[in-house]
């Protein structure tokens, strides 16, 4: 599962959004984030959800691939959705058996906040999928350039967040490779008490721990040895260029949040 994480990746592409400037998905993906929280009915998330299936769609990612890759996470949401629906006791009354009562509106909210949940994480996974590293990296610091005035590190801060992302999925292959090999020599970490399986955890930590600090003190050999000294005065090699389906995307965004508005209950 760990090797399937999807989170973080590029996939190299063609497609329409990919095509894309990373200034517009960066902007998108933000400007989405806000709008996701005006639906409140079950017409308007079901615009939000059939926008998000038009996005991944346009992304030419299939589906399955999309949804394969975040088991992780809809372990995450579905634990949410039991919260709600035992937890939440409003409304009427719709199941009754014996300790386990299920409210209209607790399977009202686990249902909105799970569609709620599963089209931000598909918006934003759409946006590593689709954008390399350092076209997020070059998108990042165009965005937060007024605040170069205020003496902000704006690119340090943006290589951090690109460099984050990035190593997501490089640990996650990591953990995978652990873990294989601690099974290989009898560990099973899957089953038995929770006791027992947090301990079995700690000899995944420790290794996962020091590759990583391996992983990060490469990294920085190799910018070293190519000269990196922060932005001052660095030029790029790719130029980012503004167009027409770039203000068209969130022309877009700003006419589903007009339709949430107003279907809005």
């Amino acid at each position: 599962m760990m090797e399937k994480m999807i989170f973080g990746r590029f996939i190299p592409g063609n497609s329409i959004i990919h095509r894309m400037d990373p200034r517009a998905k960066i902007s998108f993906v933000f400007v989405f984030i806000a709008i996701v929280f005006i639906a409140n009915s079950a017409v308007t998330y079901g615009i939000l959800l059939g926008f998000t299936l038009l996005v991944v769609f346009l992304s030419k990612i299939r589906l399955y691939f999309l949804i394969n890759g975040l088991k992780p996470v809809f372990i995450l949401l579905i634990f949410t959705f039991l919260l709600h629906i035992f937890f939440t006791r409003e409304g009427d009354l719709l199941l009754n058996f014996g300790f386990i009562e299920i409210y209209e509106e607790g399977l009202r909210q686990g249902i909105f906040i799970s569609i709620r949940f599963l089209v931000l994480v598909f918006i934003t996974s759409i946006l590593t999928l689709t954008t390399s590293p350092i076209s997020i990296t070059d998108g990042i610091e165009v965005l937060l350039g007024p605040f170069k005035r205020v003496k902000l590190p704006v690119h340090e801060l943006a290589l951090m967040m690109s460099i984050s992302l990035r190593f997501i999925p490089t640990l996650m292959d990591e953990t995978g490779k652990i873990l294989k090999a601690q099974m290989a020599r009898g560990s099973d970490i899957g089953s038995g008490p929770i006791k027992e399986r947090v301990k079995a955890v700690v000899p995944l930590l420790i290794p996962l721990f020091v590759s990583a600090f391996k992983r990060a003190e490469d990294l920085a050999t190799a910018m070293e040895v190519r000269g990196y000294r922060g932005g001052e005065g660095r030029t790029r090699y790719r130029q980012l260029d503004w167009r027409f389906i770039d203000s068209l995307s969130l022309l877009v965004l700003a006419g589903l949040a007009g339709m949430l508005w107003y279907f809005r209950v």
